[in-house]
């Protein structure tokens, strides 16, 4: 009954495979192996566009280097104030940078909404003695689970515009948000003026690796020697691609994200059924967020039980009580109906 991240389970067997087979023979060094290129050739196909797309090894990677490809050491990147790179990167989004500084705003749902960023942007008015706008950074999906449509992405990102701002999207989750929509991964991105997306795989059954995929190409001109001065240049690159390879042939990518987001639903249906249990946001991807009694709480821990306790934005206009626990349980590729019936029967009891 673990459900405290889609990051504790192991990899999936077909990448698994993939990293096996990759090991049996040699191959060029430092990301010029046919794995590794027929990766890129396979993200163009799934985007439906020319890109040029680099694989690190971290999600913190991942936004840190496509934040410092987009934006000037005296740049702001404006971004939810419980974003993950604001939260839970250590610094890494303004150190590989040079120094941008992350500005942090409020929203329903950890979303960004036009009104929210065009007052933040009123705010920076004093030209050079303060940091010039130059990113505005989404997260797909958010920290509270939510999904963007490609309509509310699509504004912000004219919004952007007008500002001379580009627009990067932290997709840590980005296959449960496609999956959950039933849209395209380019109406999600590029087409709705996304410039540079961090095309998570880990959380989603691969063992480490995300993609850098830059739909501007001008924005990646540089990218090779961020990649190279930062750590994230792997020697046996072949091991990355391999990974990546086998999670987008035959939609994999997708099909893992539509288990997870299934598997959240079931479980979402079996907690809400409880008395005393609140569901404060909807199920727009893979987690779960619960208002539970503490005796609930307690109770299920001392079953076994592992989530999280959430830390960050409350849900919002549904108040937690004394007497209550905010959690968030997350479902992976990996988490199967029992696994969810075994939490819904232990809270039953």
């Amino acid at each position: 009954m673990d459900f405290n991240s889609d990051n504790v389970h192991g990899v999936d067997p077909a990448i698994l495979d993939a990293i096996g087979d990759a090991n049996v023979r040699t191959a060029r060094a430092y990301g010029h192996d046919d794995w590794t290129l027929a990766s890129e050739r396979r993200l163009r196909e799934v985007f439906g566009c020319d890109l040029a797309a680099y694989l690190v090894v971290t999600g913190t990677a991942a936004n840190s280097l496509a934040l410092a490809a987009c934006c000037p050491p005296y740049g702001a990147v404006v971004c939810h104030r419980e974003a993950h790179i604001m939260t839970d990167e250590c610094g890494a989004p303004e150190l590989f940078s040079g120094g941008a500084k992350l500005m942090g705003v409020e929203g329903p749902g950890c979303k960004l909404t036009p009104a929210a960023v065009t007052a933040m942007l009123g705010r920076l008015g004093r030209g050079e003695h303060e940091q010039r706008p130059s990113v505005v950074s989404i997260s797909q999906a958010t920290e509270l689970g939510t999904v963007y449509t490609p309509a509310e992405v699509a504004a912000l990102a004219a919004l952007a515009r007008q500002h001379r701002m580009r627009v990067h999207m932290d997709g840590a989750r980005f296959a449960n948000a496609v999956a959950r929509q039933g849209c395209t991964a380019a109406e999600l991105t590029w087409k709705a003026g996304v410039d540079v997306l961090s095309f998570g795989a880990t959380k989603n059954g691969a063992l480490g690796v995300e993609a850098v995929v830059f739909f501007d190409a001008a924005l990646a001109r540089d990218f090779a020697y961020l990649r190279k001065r930062t750590g994230q240049l792997v020697s046996k690159g072949r091991f990355l691609g391999a990974q990546m390879l086998a999670y987008l042939e035959h939609d994999r990518w997708l099909q893992n994200a539509r288990h997870a987001n299934q598997m959240a639903d079931r479980l979402a249906g079996a907690i809400a059924a409880l008395p005393g249990v609140r569901l404060p946001l909807p199920v727009e991807a893979n987690a779960v967020f619960a208002i539970v009694p503490r005796s609930l709480h307690e109770h299920l821990q001392q079953q076994g039980a592992r989530y999280l306790v959430w830390p960050g934005e409350g849900p919002g206009t549904d108040t937690v009580g004394d007497g209550e626990v905010f959690i968030r349980l997350l479902t992976s590729f990996r988490t199967s109906a029992e696994d969810v019936d075994a939490l819904a029967a232990a809270a039953a009891r």
